[in-house]
């Protein structure tokens, strides 16, 4: 059963206003429970799973706010609300918003940020379109929710998928994603490497029909149903399954806010191949823990990608050595924690 909480009994609001999962949803569900530890925190919207704490839009809009709280918005429409709140239902609100757009932003969004009382920014480049001065707290991930596997062999194995290593590519079907990048790297290499299979998971939504048909049919053409898989969705509770199972992860995006799968994949023992978008250059250690290549560059790509199904077990020292780097650099409590701090601050001023 959902955990419902009443309105009364919260200090901080951090809403899921968004029909679709989305990586706003994996940040929030990743957070609250470490947040619930020092403050009391809860979440409104679909989506979320029933440990996180939540109350009800209506008790939202109607119960009243009555005394000061925090509302940590994410999303444009969610501070949009909050700006409602505070300064036309004259709601005693602190407003705090992360930005972690890697673009110029719209000038409304400017607009809007001029009326939040603390920005955060998710990396240096996000923090550089903000326009105003911002509190820089990078994601973090769920270090026990995200871990390797004892064998990757034995994880793979229980997709029932074939072959003895799996990489994939795991997120929302779409241009923007890279994901017929990702394709057709595989379309030219799996043939080379019969002990690999490709997967590819997510939300392949209505107005991405088309371009999800396409990179079916390309599959298809390639004669390599057998061999590269596109699964959909993924209930919440088989994602870091997926992440486990996975020797090497590739993040063939085109431009991406933050990019938390990449972190998820190194946390779960993967080696990485990135594009330089979102913050794949300040999480992947380039030769070190996977390889960055320019953003849409195909050739890149295919050839980054190579070396790694060449020698399985490069690809898996590579993933032992991301999985070092998220402990010691990208812990979800440390951003739990820092964020709270904001939260407190916010709470105590006169």
């Amino acid at each position: 059963m959902p955990m419902k909480i009443s309105l009364k009994d919260v200090d901080i609001v951090a809403p899921n206003i968004h029909g679709r999962h989305t990586g706003v949803t994996s940040t929030i569900i990743a957070l609250l429970p470490h947040q619930m530890k020092e403050c009391r925190i809860a979440s409104c919207g679909p989506g979320l799973p029933d440990s996180i704490p939540r109350f009800s839009y209506l008790a939202g809009i109607l119960g009243g706010w009555g005394r000061k709280r925090v509302l940590h918005a994410r999303r444009n429409n969610e501070m949009l609300i909050a700006l409602f709140l505070k300064y036309f239902l004259r709601q005693p609100l602190k407003i705090v918003f992360t930005s972690a757009a890697q673009r110029e932003l719209a000038a409304f969004t400017h607009f809007m940020l001029r009326w939040v009382d603390v920005v955060i920014a998710t990396s240096e480049i996000a923090a550089s379109y903000v326009r105003r001065p911002s509190i820089l707290i990078p994601h973090g991930v769920d270090l026990n929710r995200f871990c390797p596997p004892d064998r990757k062999e034995d994880a793979w194995k229980k997709t029932g998928l074939p072959g003895k290593y799996g990489v994939g590519v795991f997120g929302r079907v779409r241009e923007q994603k890279g994901t017929d990048l990702f394709v057709q790297a595989m379309i030219d290499l799996l043939p080379r490497f019969p002990d690999w299979t490709a997967v590819v998971t997510g939300l392949e939504a209505a107005d991405e029909r088309d371009f999800v048909a396409g990179l079916k049919q390309r599959i298809l053409d390639a004669g390599l149903e057998d061999r590269i898989f596109m699964l959909g969705v993924r209930p919440f509770e088989e994602v870091p399954g997926w992440f486990q199972a996975v020797t090497l992860y590739v993040a063939p995006m085109r431009s991406e806010g933050f990019g938390l799968t990449t972190l998820e994949a190194m946390a779960s023992g993967a080696a990485v191949v990135a594009t330089r978008a979102g913050a794949s250059p300040q999480i992947v250690s380039d030769s070190t823990t996977g390889t960055l290549v320019p953003v849409e560059d195909q050739e890149a790509l295919t050839a980054a990608i190579e070396p790694f199904l060449a020698d399985p077990e490069f690809a898996l020292e590579t993933g032992r050595r991301g999985r070092a780097r998220a402990e010691q650099y990208h812990s979800i409590g440390h951003e739990a924690r820092e964020l709270v701090k904001v939260y407190q601050s916010l709470l105590a001023e006169t």
